[in-house]
């Protein structure tokens, strides 16, 4: 009884007042006005925009989801041994994508012409890409998946010309993001391949788990229209906070900029 007593004494004297832990008050699902609303301030359509660009910049492999066609193919049925009844059903599947046209935002990809997704597309399908954001010390932090954002771009894939894998530099683009890709391209002895593009219509965003995080789509408008500096500077959950773009490369101060 004299500890009990004792510990109460104790907790009473020691813990704040109850209304020192109560959160502050906020705005649900909307932005507040006043100072402290700030700290708490829900991003807007376009830094939603540039957060999705800068994961599209930093993420390698996302999902890209195609839709099996409708009329058989007797040649695609033989070859794989497809079931009937896939037809108009959807399949995702994770492929390599690099960011190789900044002024349009559309992922570049490397069509391997033999592949399930770049043959259902060849028949038709749409696409959609599905990419999120895994921090760089994920395994060292606890992160929840719901709390971190990931979005889909809704779209079509579209060959790139001869003249626009030079304008765009396709090849060394690829590389750098995915060195061991260059025994698949165009012109290599294993598998006939592309270069292709897929070309954004839409963006559904989720920017992570609560009321303080936009959840919606994107104007493809806004997609396009992020700035290289927009992408450069913005700082993801998990990255460290970078006073310059050259200290979060690691750059010297004569280094050329090769990504931004």
């Amino acid at each position: 009884m004299r500890f009990l007593a004792s510990l109460g004494a104790i907790s009473l004297a020691t813990v704040p007042a109850a209304s020192s832990l109560v959160p502050p008050p906020q705005a649900i699902f909307s932005n507040s006005n006043d100072e402290v609303g700030a700290n708490y301030r829900i991003p807007t359509v376009h830094e939603s925009a540039v957060m999705a660009r800068r994961i599209m910049h930093l993420t390698p492999i996302g999902t890209l989801a195609t839709i099996f066609p409708s009329e058989r193919s007797a040649d695609y049925e033989v070859a794989e041994n497809r079931p009937h009844d896939v037809a108009n059903t959807p399949i995702g599947l994770p492929d390599y994508i690099a960011d190789c046209e900044h002024s349009t935002g559309n992922p570049t990809l490397l069509a391997i012409t033999i592949a399930t997704t770049f043959k259902n597309a060849a028949a038709g399908s749409n696409v959609s890409l599905s990419l999120s954001w895994t921090p760089p010390d994920a395994h060292k932090r606890f992160y929840s998946p719901a709390s971190l954002p990931r979005f889909s771009l809704q779209g079509y894939l579209e060959d790139y010309t001869p003249s626009e894998v030079l304008q765009h530099a396709v090849p060394a683009c690829f590389a750098k993001t995915h060195p061991d890709s260059v025994s698949w391209y165009p012109g290599n002895p294993i598998h006939q391949s592309k270069w292709s593009r897929m070309v954004v219509t839409e963006v559904y965003w989720i920017g992570g788990f609560g009321d303080r995080a936009y959840i919606g789509w994107i104007p493809v408008e806004e997609w396009r229209n992020v700035t290289r500096a927009e992408v450069r500077d913005c700082v993801l959950p998990g990255e460290e906070k970078r006073s310059s773009w050259r200290d979060w490369l690691g750059l010297g101060p004569h280094e050329e900029d090769l990504d931004l």
